[in-house]
């Protein structure tokens, strides 16, 4: 198995359950916030979006689908278009709502991109410098690969909000 077909498997398992998530969730469930403090789904969901967009997009040198097929504009948030969720406030939180089709639709869309890009990746790409901001500065697979790990853990978190009781 070659190193893109492994991560292309772990991005294939976000958008499974992604969408298993987000299967039978109505508008108020999405908004609900465990423990009136937590995240809530739609929050998560959308900002796991953002997170692999907004990564893989920059490493990658595309436009974020987020702008480029105007989710943006969709979505109507009172965010900017860079926002990505990160440091948000309570009210922030609050802010994010959409139905669960429209999350659907701008994750899977995500995701095609993430696909188109890694089908062309080869090892040797994986040790390409995207951050010289970190020391040791961080190389595409290891960018790839912390991506993953944080769209799962917010899915994670998301999957386990569905389950709790109002």
């Amino acid at each position: 198995m070659k190193s893109n077909e492994v991560l292309l498997d772990a991005f294939g398992r976000v958008r499974e359950n992604v969408e298993a998530t987000l299967e039978g969730l109505d508008d108020g469930s999405l908004a609900r916030r465990p423990a009136g403090t937590g995240n809530s789904i739609a929050w998560l969901i959308w900002h796991l979006g953002r997170v692999a967009d907004a990564q893989v997009a920059s490493a990658a040198g595309l436009d974020q689908v987020w702008t480029s097929q105007d989710f943006a504009g969709r979505f109507g948030l009172p965010l900017t278009e860079r926002d990505t969720g990160y440091g948000h406030s309570s009210h922030q939180v609050d802010a994010v709502q959409a139905a669960p089709e429209l999350l659907l639709e701008y994750y899977n869309a995500v995701h095609r991109q993430t696909v188109e890009f890694v089908n062309t990746l080869t090892d040797q790409d994986l040790d390409r410098i995207v951050d010289k901001r970190w020391d040791p500065p961080v190389t595409l697979g290891v960018r790839l690969v912390s991506t993953i790990a944080d769209c799962l853990q917010h899915v994670g978190q998301a999957a386990y909000a569905k389950g709790l009781k109002a």
